[in-house]
């Protein structure tokens, strides 16, 4: 990416100054910058997948660094303890009280890193504060700062030492994105900005946590027509087996309802990224894959076919009539 703005010119300013402030360190991920500042302003949280080395850390801190907040990275192995991230009760001998340790989660932006390399009961220790933006140690439960984003990472399934995210933690990822190799431009000016240096350059902050909160109250108040409401309750529904004959052999368990939520959230922020107060089936149509491709369970006969969620949703935008 360059440095310009990756976001049209009737974008709110400081949405416009965010995205060029971490293109500054990001060369193209064009589509990862948006979906960034989608995340940031509906408080939904985000799963990075590609291989290593494709900058996904690197986009986190650099986001992390234009936000004057509070962040956390948690470098996810097979030998971490749920503890090690949401904290614990420790003994004090002196005073034979037990006193509380808090986590590294008690942060305003999260970065999981390679989530998918520690088992399944550490990556559950983040459901609680992700579904509820709360976190209970012993008997005691404790509010996370607002605002509060999980930006986790995580290396494709096929790499070795990496476990499989169980579904209710999936599911509480409002988009995944998948990231591939840059172009071969893109890798020139890599070399070119990058290869001198020991370490990505700083960023400074362009946005405090007072300014983001306005922001995500803004998205909220984006008007939604209930015929974009029903196309978005019409894309989760034909992704359910028993409610749509297009993909009963394909998919064995559809998006919840959670994801019809996400999808308008997210709508409501693209639009927003466009400068209109109001959303159109086109912002739909550029989230849908993003917030439902990781919610699909596909059956064999769809992987023996060598068929995609991607392509299954596609096939059900194509399908479905536009508002």
């Amino acid at each position: 990416m360059s440095e310009e703005s990756t976001l049209s010119e009737s974008a709110p300013t400081e949405m416009v100054q965010l995205a060029r402030t971490v293109g500054q360190v990001l060369v193209g991920q064009t589509h990862l910058v948006q979906r960034l500042l989608v995340a940031l302003l509906t408080q939904g949280h985000l799963l990075l997948e590609g291989v290593p080395g494709l900058a996904k850390t690197l986009a986190v801190r650099t986001l992390a660094q234009a936000l004057d907040l509070r962040f956390q990275r948690i470098q996810f192995t097979p030998d971490l303890l749920p503890a090690d991230i949401v904290g614990t009760n420790i003994y004090q001998p002196k005073t034979g009280e037990f006193t509380i340790k808090r986590g590294p989660v008690f942060a305003n932006i999260i970065l999981a890193d390679e989530i998918n390399r520690a088992p399944a009961k550490v990556q559950s220790a983040l459901l609680e504060a992700m579904q509820e933006r709360q976190v209970t140690i012993g008997d005691q439960t404790f509010p996370l700062p607002d605002p509060f984003l999980v930006l986790a990472t995580q290396n494709p399934i096929e790499q070795e030492g990496t476990y499989p995210l169980p579904e209710a933690q999936i599911d509480r990822f409002m988009m995944k994105i998948h990231l591939d190799y840059p172009s071969r431009a893109e890798e020139m000016q890599i070399v070119q900005r990058l290869g001198s240096i020991q370490s990505p350059p700083r960023v400074a902050a362009v946005l405090n946590a007072t300014q983001i909160l306005e922001n995500q109250n803004k998205v909220d108040g984006i008007f939604v027509d209930p015929k974009i409401e029903q196309y978005i309750v019409d894309i989760v529904q034909h992704t359910r087996p028993h409610q749509s004959e297009m993909v009963r052999n394909l998919i064995q368990f559809g998006a919840s309802p959670r994801a019809s939520l996400a999808l308008v959230r997210a709508s409501k922020a693209m639009a927003f990224l466009q400068g209109r107060k109001y959303v159109i089936p086109q912002d739909v149509k550029d989230c849908a894959a993003d917030v439902l491709r990781h919610r699909l369970v596909l059956t064999y006969e769809a992987q023996a076919e060598e068929q995609t969620a991607d392509q299954l949703l596609q096939k059900i935008l194509d399908f479905l009539p536009i508002p």
